[in-house]
């Protein structure tokens, strides 16, 4: 299992993933995702880290409040789903890259 690995080196790859992982956070703070709903009535926006960054409420969803309720869940799971779809490409890349050390 461990026939292919130089032990020897293991400090430089924990560096390597160290400062990978910096990179990772930093590309996640500045990547933006956004979902609509309603045709458009809701939009919402997360960063890569899965922070609700945004939210834009048409006017007209403002006298129907379950409606509104409504839309606003739909584009919040919409786009918590893609920010959760690209950690997991990353991840994906990620892992596949240790595979070629």
């Amino acid at each position: 299992m461990f026939d292919n690995i130089d032990f020897s080196k293991m400090g430089e790859l924990l560096n390597q993933v160290q400062e990978k992982a910096k990179n990772i956070e930093l590309e996640l703070a500045s990547k933006e995702f956004s979902a609509k709903s309603g045709a458009g009535l809701v939009k919402v926006s997360a960063n890569g880290k899965g922070e609700i960054i945004d939210v834009n409420i048409d006017d007209s969803l403002l006298e129907d409040k379950e409606s509104m309720q409504i839309l606003l869940i739909s584009a919040i799971n919409d786009v918590l789903a893609m920010v959760a779809q690209n950690r997991n490409s990353m991840s994906s890349d990620i892992l596949g890259g240790f595979g070629r050390l």
